[in-house]
């Protein structure tokens, strides 16, 4: 009977136990199951959009690409001047035809069946000399001759060391200016990345106030349809009792229909900027996103003098200019040297033997000395070498031409901006005032038109104040944002953090 009555009792024990896991297994999957149904939020402000588009954007992608594509080629120019191990081979070269063969005492040609192979092997070391245009080699060279017929037989021929040096002379040294050019070159790209990161900021800047404006236009319309409401359930009490005429409901029931197309056209306009924002950022879940209204600075006050200085010195437009005016410079110059006198120098020393086998191509070897001169003088060219050093002066005063007016223009340009700037900061304080003032004062008339003491057209006019100025401080704002992240890209400065824009460039190169 014990038995009986414990067996019972573990049996209730087990199915409680079984009942309640299960319970708590569906509620945990009810929990996941809307956890998951629930899209996550997120609330962003204005440099986490920034942030964002500068990391995960397809111009981001594009900008970090295009650095990376300009430091291999600096690193592929730097190894110029680096000495190379170069390896050289001709293998299996074998020829059976029929020659010509002269004999020496009668003068007779006789045709006869050749038949050889020849194979040769050559290692060097090279190392170009940037200042003269020269190169200097050092080299070992092994040959092997095989005659199979008309008769058997073969030969070796050795060079243990051989230096070498070519030098031209009165020719256009390209080293000479790659080595001016090449590492400015390498430096604008990084400019130029940071400017391009900078372009990235003034479009996510534009795309994020796309949103704002919708974001706050959708607010406005709700707002104004539940004020709406209200006002019509007013002027419904005071038809009913006599203090209203049908034609005044009729047109209150109109706005409280107006309002409701209202709110439906901002909800589509939000999702139109909000799928153009999210595109631009990259982001393909179904993330719900609320941006923050930013706040302007409005103690900074930009130095128009300083930033002019900063444009033409910290960005890319100085180093494009620098580059510009030194190859219109190589231009001349190698018009000058392709116009007149030229030659080139080759003068090489070093050890050579000949031998039946290996070993002995490389026993006892003597010396060799090969020194030259080659020359090249035009004599007559129709002034065509004059025409071409004529017409690189004339592009380079072009040059010079297109630099100035290029300075003096993005002088002004910068001194423009910076004045917009400076003014918008009070614009912004302007219209923030007044956003406060039109929304209190339609709380205002709001309160009175309840009691009765205004019209419906005063209640109309104050509303729509309200929307204005509420719209108009957010165009300050979006007009503020753009100004400073136009500037940052053309001064490449931080003016709230006052300090240059830099990059994390050997992480770039590394990633």
């Amino acid at each position: 009977m014990k038995y009986l009555r414990a067996l019972c009792a573990a049996a209730v024990l087990l199915s409680c136990s079984v009942t309640g896991y299960l319970s708590a297994q569906n509620a945990v999957s009810h929990y996941t199951d809307s956890a998951q149904a629930t899209p996550r939020h997120w609330d962003f402000t204005l440099e986490d959009v920034i942030v964002m588009a500068q990391s995960k954007s397809l111009p981001a992608l594009v900008a970090r690409y295009s650095f990376i594509s300009s430091y291999w080629q600096f690193r592929s120019y730097k190894a110029q001047f680096l000495p190379s191990l170069n390896l050289g081979a001709d293998l299996g070269q074998y020829n059976r035809s029929i020659v010509a063969l002269q004999d020496a005492e009668t003068g007779e040609t006789h045709y006869v069946q050749n038949d050889n192979m020849n194979n040769s092997l050559q290692l060097s070391i090279d190392q170009n000399i940037p200042f003269t245009g020269g190169t200097v080699s050092l080299n070992t060279y092994l040959n092997r001759f095989d005659q199979f017929s008309p008769y058997g037989d073969m030969a070796y021929n050795s060079n243990p060391v051989n230096i070498a040096y070519y030098q031209p002379i009165f020719q256009y040294n390209r080293l000479k200016w790659e080595k001016k050019t090449e590492p400015k070159r390498y430096e604008m790209s990084k400019r130029v990345y940071l400017e391009d990161m900078e372009e990235i900021a003034v479009t996510a800047t534009t795309y994020f106030f796309n949103v704002l404006r919708a974001q706050k236009s959708l607010e406005m319309t709700r707002s104004r349809y539940e004020s709406t409401q209200q006002l019509y359930a007013i002027a419904q009490e005071r038809f009913g009792i006599g203090t209203y005429t049908k034609d005044e409901l009729l047109q209150m029931e109109l706005q409280l229909l107006n309002a409701d197309i209202a709110v439906a056209s901002a909800e589509v306009e939000l999702r139109q900027s909000m799928l153009s924002l999210r595109s631009y950022l990259g982001l393909t879940d179904d993330t719900e996103i609320t941006l923050i209204t930013p706040t302007h600075h409005s103690d900074i006050t930009i130095d128009e003098e300083d930033a002019v200085t900063r444009s033409l010195q910290n960005t890319s437009f100085s180093l494009n200019n620098e580059i510009n005016l030194i190859e219109a410079e190589a231009a001349i110059a190698q018009a000058k040297a392709d116009r007149g006198f030229s030659a080139t120098l080759t003068a090489q020393f070093g050890l050579t033997q000949t031998g039946s086998d290996f070993v002995s191509s490389y026993r006892n070897p003597i010396d060799q000395e090969i020194v030259g001169l080659s020359l090249s003088v035009p004599i007559v060219d129709w002034g065509l070498g004059k025409g071409k050093v004529q017409m690189a002066k004339t592009e380079q005063e072009i040059i010079l031409t297109q630099v100035e007016q290029e300075i003096m223009e993005r002088r002004q340009d910068i001194y423009i901006r910076v004045i917009q700037f400076n003014a918008q900061a009070k614009q912004c304080d302007v219209s923030q005032k007044a956003d406060g003032i039109a929304t209190e004062r339609f709380e205002l008339a709001l309160q009175r038109f309840r009691n009765g003491s205004i019209s419906i057209l005063d209640i109309n006019t104050a509303q729509n104040e309200r929307d204005e100025a509420s719209a108009q401080y957010i165009e300050e704002l979006a007009n503020y944002w753009n100004y400073y992240y136009s500037l940052r890209k053309d001064t490449l400065y931080d003016y709230i953090y006052g300090k240059d824009l830099d990059a994390e460039f050997d992480k770039l190169i590394d990633e």
